[in-house]
């Protein structure tokens, strides 16, 4: 299943979900990430609490998602609350689409502490979201029961 994670600036909880997702090496999920309006480049914290994680960061960019027309995504995530009210484009339209909001740990202040752990509190959440979709029967779910099921993920989060 490739997922796409959106968020509009993509630099934080997208990239974070994309690598998170990644890190599983489990060939039933390949994931990417993308914006409607990237900023060009990754938020440094996100790169330091994932190499932190020992989760790989090469190859992540802050991207259009333009620029992945062609990764043909079963499953679109949108991660923050803006990206979820725009419009998406034309080539979505096959996707199963669906909202996982997640607090932007980008925008947190307070003590390097406080805001060490809003970034660890999103991955965790990530990562509880990805090993839930790993224990659904990925086989045997499609359409709307995959849907109801993703959705129900992350309503739970």
């Amino acid at each position: 299943m490739k997922i796409l994670f959106i968020c509009t600036h993509n630099r934080c909880r997208s990239i974070l979900s994309e690598a998170i997702v990644n890190h599983q090496n489990d060939p039933r999920l390949i994931a990417a990430s993308a914006g409607s309006q990237p900023v060009g480049e990754v938020h440094p914290l996100s790169v330091k609490y994932l190499n932190e994680a020992d989760i790989k960061t090469d190859g992540l960019k802050s991207q259009s998602w333009d620029d992945l027309e062609n990764f043909n995504a079963d499953v679109v995530v949108t991660v923050c609350d803006s990206a979820a009210g725009e419009a998406c484009p034309v080539w979505f339209g096959k996707s199963i689409k669906l909202h996982w909001g997640l607090n932007d740990p980008s925008k947190v202040q307070g003590t390097d502490e406080e805001i060490k752990d809003a970034f660890l509190q999103v991955m965790q959440e990530i990562e509880n979201r990805v090993k839930a979709i790993l224990s659904l029967d990925l086989n045997n779910l499609s359409g709307d029961a995959l849907k109801a099921a993703l959705v129900k993920l992350g309503a739970q989060g």
